[in-house]
């Protein structure tokens, strides 16, 4: 299971540990992941996604898990979320 965010696309970023010497060490910065349910209103079905809490918090602020799809780029989204947003475009678009 690699370290990124299915909706994001954040993931691990490498950087250095500076001592005080100013000696420099590899080390890497992961993103905070959680597993998390989120329910798809337009499907009506619950989705468990592994997303970084700053995702999670995007997502609330936009309204759901259909609205951040929806106004989101396939380009970031991981290959389920990608399904996830075309099986919502196609059900919005049946609806209206």
């Amino acid at each position: 299971m690699s370290r990124s965010c299915e909706l994001t696309g954040k993931g691990v970023q490498s950087g250095n540990n500076v001592s005080h010497a100013n000696n420099r060490t590899k080390r890497k910065f992961l993103p905070n992941l959680c597993d998390v349910t989120l329910i798809s209103d337009a499907l009506g079905q619950r989705y468990r996604l592994r997303v970084s809490a700053a995702a999670l918090r995007t997502v609330e602020h936009r309204g759901g898990l259909d609205a951040f799809l929806l106004k989101a780029s396939e380009t970031e989204l991981s290959m389920r979320a990608r399904l996830l947003r075309r099986q919502i475009v196609k059900k919005t678009a049946e609806a209206a």
